[in-house]
C-alpha cells in the first residue's frame, strides 16, 4: 500500500490568500484562493498594504475551508509548507505566521517554500518530472530561464534585467485602458490584430539568456501618446498584436538557444503568463520544430497563477528532501534561485 503523505499549504506572496491539502504532492484534495483583483484594480495594481489586510481577512477562512473540503483535520496532516519568498513582505508575513502557528499547535513539521519553485511544480499535476528539465518561469514579476539538473535542485541561467514580461503588460495594459490585470485581455485582443508596429525584440540575439522587457514597454507608450499627440487613434487590436509578438519572440528565441545548450528530458511552462494562448501556440510550435524530442509540460491553466496547491507540491518535494524550518522562520521577500554562469 502506497504511503499517505498529506500537506496543508499556504500562499500569500501577493494579492491571493490561498490555502490547500495536497496528497503524495500529487493529487488535489482541496485549493481554496480568495483573489483581491477587485480591491486592487482601481490602483492599477498590487497596493501592498490593501493586500497584507485582506489576508488577514481571508487566512483563517481559507484554511477552515480547505481541511473541510478535504474532509480531513489536522490530524491527518504529516507537515504543513509555507510561501517565504519571494513577494511582498507584508503578505509573505501572513502565510508564514499561520503555518508557524499550526505547525506549533499541532507539532507538525514546517517546511519553507520558494514561490517560484511552487509554479515549476504546479505542472506537476499534468505529468511526471523527469531529469534534467528546463523551466521557462513567466509571471508578473518574473521572467526567469531555470535548469534543473536533478530533483530539488534549481540554477537561473538567464533571467530578466529590469521588467518582467507580466509587469510589462500591465503597464500598457494601463495605457489601453485595460482594467489590472491586463494580460488576459491583451492576449484575446492580440488574436484579432497583426502586427504592424514591429516593436523592438531587445537582447534577442545576444549571446546569453537574459531578458529585457523595458525597452519595449517604453517604446509602446511612445508610440502611442505620439500618436494621441497628432490625433491619430491606432488600433488596439495591431497595438496588443505587435506588444505581445515582441514579447512571445524573445521568450521563444530564448528558449529554444536554451534548450540548444542544456540537452534536457523535459521542458516546463509556469507562471502567470504562462497562461497566455500566443505563447502557448509559438512554444508548442517551436517544440515541435526545434526540439521534437523534448516533451514540454505546461502548468494547467487554472493554476498558473498564485495558488497553494502548487505549493503544496513543491512542498511535498522539500518536506522528501528533509527541508525544515523553525518557528524563527521570517519572510524573505528578494528570495531568489542560485544564479549560474552561462556555458
Amino acid at each position: 500500500m502506497t504511503e499517505r503523505t498529506l500537506i496543508l499549504a499556504f500562499e500569500s506572496s501577493c494579492d491571493e490568500t490561498s490555502v490547500a491539502v495536497i496528497e503524495n504532492g500529487t493529487k488535489i484534495l482541496s485549493n481554496i484562493v480568495a483573489t483581491q483583483i477587485d480591491s486592487h484594480q482601481r490602483f492599477g495594481g498590487v497596493v501592498p498594504e490593501v493586500a497584507s489586510r485582506h489576508h488577514i481577512e481571508q487566512i483563517t477562512k481559507c484554511t477552515n475551508e480547505a481541511l473541510e473540503q478535504a474532509e480531513v483535520d489536522y490530524n491527518d496532516l504529516d507537515a504543513v509548507a509555507v510561501t517565504y519568498g519571494p513577494g511582498l513582505v507584508g503578505s509573505l508575513l501572513i502565510g508564514v505566521t499561520a503555518a508557524k502557528t499550526i505547525a506549533w499547535a499541532h507539532n507538525l513539521p514546517l517546511v519553507p517554500v520558494n514561490h517560484m519553485a511552487g509554479h515549476i511544480y504546479a505542472a506537476r499535476y499534468v505529468g511526471e518530472f523527469k531529469y534534467p528539465q528546463m523551466a521557462l518561469l513567466v509571471s508578473g514579476g518574473h521572467t526567469e530561464l531555470v535548469y534543473m539538473p536533478s530533483e530539488h535542485e534549481y540554477q537561473i541561467i538567464g533571467e530578466t534585467r529590469d521588467d518582467a514580461a507580466g509587469e510589462a503588460y500591465d503597464k500598457i495594459g494601463r495605457v489601453l485602458g485595460v482594467n489590472y490585470p491586463a494580460g488576459k485581455t491583451i492576449d484575446e485582443w492580440a488574436a484579432k490584430g497583426k502586427d504592424t508596429f514591429n516593436f523592438p525584440r531587445a537582447m534577442e540575439k545576444e549571446d546569453n539568456y537574459d531578458f529585457s522587457f523595458s525597452g519595449l514597454k517604453s517604446a509602446f507608450i511612445n508610440t502611442v501618446h505620439n500618436a494621441d499627440q497628432r490625433g491619430e487613434k491606432l488600433d488596439k487590436y495591431d497595438l496588443a498584436a505587435s506588444f505581445q509578438q515582441s514579447v512571445i519572440d524573445v521568450l521563444a528565441e530564448k528558449t529554444m538557444r536554451a534548450l540548444d545548450d542544456y540537452p534536457v528530458k523535459q521542458l516546463i511552462l509556469a507562471g502567470g503568463v504562462a497562461a497566455n494562448h500566443g505563447l502557448r501556440t509559438r512554444l508548442d510550435h517551436d517544440m515541435k520544430e526545434f526540439h521534437p524530442d523534448v516533451p514540454m509540460l505546461q502548468a494547467p491553466l487554472k493554476l498558473c497563477g498564485d495558488n497553494a496547491a502548487m505549493i503544496g507540491a513543491a512542498g511535498y518535494v522539500n518536506y522528501k528532501h528533509g527541508d525544515r524550518a523553525g518557528l524563527d522562520l521570517n519572510a524573505v521577500p528578494g528570495l531568489m534561485f542560485d544564479r549560474i554562469q552561462n556555458k
